[in-house]
């Protein structure tokens, strides 16, 4: 009993989410004949190709969160969403995590749409929803113990910068960024204690 108890507990959030991504992975090459890389015309299907969302496509801005381009690419950001994933596990509740996640994702993929509305190339995956695990954490600790968050916006926009590269879209992991700082930032404001007052009593010898 104890240990199916400790194998239930295992699957978090973050396992759950590695694991769809994964099976959406596994269901695009299937159909795409290759497992190496993902078929374009797969990727326009279920990518996000803002041309087809401006004509009425709008489910692409979710299902592009779950497509990647390559084994390359689903590998490199499952291995983030662990480590990003877990830590926002230990610090969030299931509701706010998801909050984070799909709402970055999502906020990526608009912001995405808002530069180039009428691109006729797909774009996929789920950088913008780690981005804003990551932004959420990173913002949430140092607000939460009353630190200047100074130094959380320096550290995000240093990783968002060396991420860039042929290929990458920038959009997308600001989009996601940015809106994980702010939910995350809004969180710990909401939870953060108030400073607790002491009084000093003196008793004086008679």
């Amino acid at each position: 009993m104890n240990v199916m108890l400790r194998i239930s507990k295992g699957f978090t959030l973050t396992y759950m989410l590695i694991a769809l991504n994964m099976a959406v992975y596994v269901y695009t090459s299937i159909i795409g004949g290759n497992f190496i890389d993902t078929d374009y015309n797969v990727a326009l299907l279920y990518g996000q190709v803002n041309a087809r969302v401006m004509s009425g496509w709008y489910w692409q801005l979710f299902t592009a969160m779950f497509v990647h381009a390559d084994i390359v690419h689903i590998f490199g950001n499952m291995f983030f969403l662990l480590i990003f994933g877990l830590r926002a596990e230990e610090i969030f509740r299931k509701r706010e995590y998801l909050l984070i996640y799909l709402s970055s994702g999502l906020a990526g993929n608009l912001l995405t749409l808002l530069f180039a509305p009428y691109a006729q190339w797909p774009s996929v995956g789920a950088s913008g929803a780690i981005f804003g695990m990551f932004g959420a954490c990173v913002i949430y600790f140092r607000r939460s113990i009353g630190q200047s968050i100074l130094g959380a916006l320096l550290y995000a926009f240093f990783l968002l910068m060396i991420s860039t590269g042929p290929g990458v879209n920038i959009f997308a992991h600001l989009g996601g960024l940015a809106v994980g700082l702010i939910i995350g930032y809004a969180l710990a404001t909401r939870r953060r204690r108030p400073p607790v007052m002491y009084q000093y009593r003196y008793a004086y010898a008679v």
